[in-house]
């Protein structure tokens, strides 16, 4: 198993670093290497000894259905457009074997702890290419890759607000265990500088969306604080976190780095055309309030309902919610509003609770940051990108996973020397 998991993580390492999966040649190693693992997941379990049990997150129910109505839409055509519909419907199915693998290879609080060592890690590594491109940016990608289509970039993604929202999957990994003072003391200056590095970049890649969508992740764990009465010490390493990431950004001196993108301002969606766009999309779920007109078919669909033509393509609304109406219908909004009631409900049932463990922490990362990434997909399109909708997946099995050993530990009245602590 510890193969299949390396191969995940290598999945997410690659769909972040191909500037977020979003290309073909991206999307097509993405859903491929989904199947390799789920084959060797499959031959791992065959030959296995121990006959370990397959565990089935409630969170996959609504992935599944949702699944299934994009199979309808195209065994019945009810799809604008097949072809692009069937992409769709591969790199969901994709999403739903990775979420389901994992799930059967991170089970214990050791597993789910490896994986935020990688995401904290990770985190740090993409952050610091970001930063480093923004300090000497030339107008390519990794500094050779030329950008057909234009952009305004930040490290991996053509879009810096898709950095953004990157960021805010992968900040609560470092930022709530040391708010909650689940960090030991020898390795708490390594986690803080592995926090400040991605908060600096979310920062200096000057997302609205993104800003606000930490803001909101920010407000979502005082109210934890606040509720819980754990505030202290630990409240002020956070502050030192943020105002050392503060100081970063005006070390590097950010008006003079945001003044080289002064040309591309340009090609940022203005607000007129975002009501606009929102306008024509809410008209597309009114005439196909049913089943949508096929996830994926935005782009194809939308021209007739343009009311502020600017001469450029409108591939997605700049809005997750309105757009998955627009696409799925009703049914697909009952199956995205019932993946989120089950996420808030799991939320809500391990905060009411008194649990301060390691485990409860971890899940509140997961918590905080698939809140952080819904605030922002008011006003953007996150879960449209593949490495984005991945963490997000990701995150929220974290925020929903279930630590039995960790239960019956606690029954016991075990305590061990840092237990509890990464």
């Amino acid at each position: 198993m510890k193969l299949v998991r390396a191969g995940i993580f290598s999945l997410i390492a690659f769909a972040v670093l191909s500037h977020g999966a979003v290309e073909p040649w991206a999307r097509a190693i993405l859903v491929s290497g989904a199947g390799g693992l789920l084959v060797l997941w499959t031959v791992a379990v065959f030959y296995a000894k121990n006959d370990q049990e397959i565990s089935v997150p409630p969170l996959l129910y609504p992935l599944l259905a949702f699944t299934l109505l994009i199979a309808v839409q195209l065994s019945f055509h009810l799809t604008a457009s097949r072809f692009t519909t069937a992409m769709e419907f591969l790199l969901l199915l994709s999403m739903l074997i990775l979420v389901f693998l994992s799930a059967q290879v991170l089970r214990t609080l050791v597993d789910w702890r490896s994986f935020a060592w990688f995401i904290m890690i990770f985190a740090f590594l993409v952050a610091g290419l970001g930063i480093l491109q923004h300090l000497t940016f030339n107008g390519r990608l990794y500094w050779f890759r030329e950008m057909r289509y234009g952009g305004i970039p930040f490290g991996p993604y053509v879009n810096r607000n898709h950095f953004a929202g990157f960021a805010e999957l992968v900040l609560p990994m470092t930022l709530v265990p040391l708010l909650l003072g689940k960090v030991r003391r020898e390795r708490l200056m390594i986690v803080g500088i592995l926090a400040i590095i991605p908060l600096s970049a979310l920062l200096l890649s000057a997302s609205r969306g993104g800003i606000i969508g930490f803001g909101a992740e920010l407000a979502f764990l005082l109210l934890v604080v606040i509720l819980r009465r754990t505030a202290g010490k630990n409240l002020f390493v956070a502050i030192a976190v943020l105002g050392a990431a503060f100081l970063t950004v005006s070390w590097l001196g950010v008006n003079q780095l945001l003044s080289r993108f002064s040309s591309l301002q340009t090609l940022e969606v203005q607000q007129a055309k975002r009501t606009s766009m929102i306008q024509g999309t809410w008209h597309i779920f009114l005439d196909h309030p049913v089943s949508g007109t096929g996830l994926g078919t935005l782009q194809q669909v939308y021209p007739p309902y343009e009311t502020l033509y600017d001469g450029k393509i409108v591939n997605h609304t700049h809005n997750d919610y309105l757009e998955a109406l627009a696409e799925t219908g009703a049914i697909g909004g009952l199956c995205c509003a019932w993946f989120l009631g089950t996420l808030f409900v799991s939320t809500l049932r391990f905060l009411q609770s008194d649990d301060n463990s390691f485990a409860s922490t971890l899940r509140l990362c997961g918590s905080t940051a698939c809140w952080g990434l819904l605030v922002h997909s008011v006003a953007d399109f996150n879960l449209h990108i593949p490495a984005n909708l991945l963490l997000f997946l990701l995150m929220s099995l974290l925020a929903t996973a279930e630590f039995p050993q960790v239960a019956r530990e606690a029954r016991s009245g075990r305590r061990r020397r840092g237990h509890g602590k990464p």
